[in-house]
């Protein structure tokens, strides 16, 4: 199964950390996994030109070249990001307004990303700092499932953890090697 890793964080901090988590379990059962990490990736943000409206193509090439075909390709999606200001830091949020070309391509021009021989389905890990209310998790899994839903995944599951903000403190808590665990189980299964 072909999986692709996205990180969202602009640091070394508690999304790296989860993600990495999730990662290992994943190659444990040998899957095919590529990762990549947004804040390291050249990418221009989209001007909304429309030059995509009639093709499906974005014009504007930089590293989205070689993303759009991993998005396209992957089975399984694993997004790990911590929340910024009740939504996902501006790297990611690039990266996903940079797909306005496949919005185009699966609702105004019919042609979305193929069903693989199993459904695609997603594993979103989200990390704040604030300690109360989930705003800035409903705000974050919204944008994440409109951008799921337009490269054709459309099964996800969110898990989130909050007042966490400090570099590491994720690892206070004790139940993350089960819930990532559990989480990926699920991920994995063909249903």
């Amino acid at each position: 199964m072909k999986i692709l890793a996205i990180l969202g964080s602009p640091r070394k901090g508690n999304s790296q950390i989860l993600l990495n988590k999730a990662v290992e379990i994943c190659k444990q059962q040998n899957h095919e996994i590529t990762l990549i990490k947004a804040c390291d990736l050249n990418v221009s943000g989209c001007t909304a030109c429309d030059g995509c409206k009639d093709t499906g193509e974005c014009i504007i090439h930089d590293d989205m070249d070689r993303i759009y075909p991993l998005l396209k390709q992957a089975h399984r999606i694993i997004i790990a990001s911590p929340i910024f200001f009740f939504g996902l830091p501006a790297q990611l949020k690039l990266l996903i307004d940079r797909c306005q070309c496949l919005w185009y391509e699966k609702y105004v021009l019919k042609r979305p990303i193929p069903e693989k021989e199993f459904k695609r389905k997603a594993l979103n890990i989200l990390v704040g700092g604030m300690k109360k209310g989930q705003i800035g998790v409903t705000c974050a899994e919204a944008t994440l499932k409109a951008f799921l839903r337009t490269i054709n995944v459309n099964e996800h599951r969110t898990i989130f953890y909050l007042g966490y903000n400090e570099p590491g403190s994720i690892l206070e808590n004790t139940t993350i090697d089960s819930d990532l665990k559990n989480a990926i189980e699920e991920l994995l299964k063909n249903d």
